[in-house]
């Protein structure tokens, strides 16, 4: 698309970026584990800030989409960092942030970091420590032991094997969120689906309970699954950050 723009971090990737302008506080969104920023979820809500004149901005992370680098390269400390950049050097005053998936986790991780450029927090079947308590936790002694090689690849049900590497493992373990206090001190809406294989409904609900803030809601809808894309998701999405910003206000 003619509007595509690369940000360089201060760590030296590129970062690929769609920025529409508009009024603050502004929506940034954050996108899942090997997605990119052209999927359903990015899209719509683009052109659903776009019709509220509503400042946005959606990307990659490195070794995702349009972005430099290797997927297998990268950790969650290193898609933090690319969503931090993104972030601080792209907008302007409070924003917004719609985590999906391992975007959850990121806006979580970037709840500790600047909190003060958090006006609100809207997650999607949010997985946070996914790579300890999801990966680690349900590998076989065979896969440890593969992985201590390096590598080892798991089923996907979108394509291709995802390649899971030692250091994503490893440098995920600085990364965690669940195991120390995590004060969330604005509007914060978790949505999940209840036909969500990849993450299921307990992740939330552990979520909702150890996250500390004075507005923190669950909404739970009813035979939607991760990918959280059907016109029903979409428009619970648009509803959460509705409900955000009339907190705001």
């Amino acid at each position: 698309m003619a509007d595509l723009k690369v940000l360089t971090t201060p760590q030296g990737r590129q970062i690929a970026y769609h920025q529409s302008a508009g009024a603050g506080p502004g929506i940034v969104f954050l996108g899942g584990f090997k997605s990119d920023m052209t999927g359903t979820k990015a899209i719509h809500l683009e052109a659903w800030a776009k019709a509220q004149g509503r400042a946005y901005l959606r990307f990659d992370y490195s070794g995702h989409g349009q972005s430099s680098g290797a997927f297998t390269d990268g950790a969650i400390g290193d898609w933090a960092e690319d969503a931090n950049a993104a972030i601080s050097q792209l907008t302007d005053g409070s924003q917004i942030l719609v985590g999906s998936s391992m975007g959850g986790w990121i806006s979580l991780l970037l709840a500790r970091q600047m909190s003060d450029r958090i006006a609100g927090l809207v997650t999607i079947a949010a997985a946070p420590d996914f790579t300890e308590d999801s990966m680690w936790g349900s590998f076989t002694d065979a896969q440890k032991a593969e992985l201590a090689s390096g590598q080892v690849a798991l089923p996907s049900e979108y394509g291709e094997p995802y390649i899971i590497t030692k250091r994503l493992i490893e440098e995920g373990r600085n990364q965690l969120v669940l195991r120390d206090p995590l004060p969330l001190p604005f509007p914060v809406r978790f949505l999940q689906g209840t036909a969500d294989r990849d993450v299921d409904m307990s992740v939330a609900l552990r979520l909702l309970d150890h996250a500390i803030g004075p507005d923190m809601r669950l909404v739970l809808l009813k035979d939607a699954d991760h990918r959280f894309s059907e016109p029903k998701a979409l428009r619970l999405i648009e509803d959460a950050i509705h409900n955000v910003l009339e907190q705001i206000r």
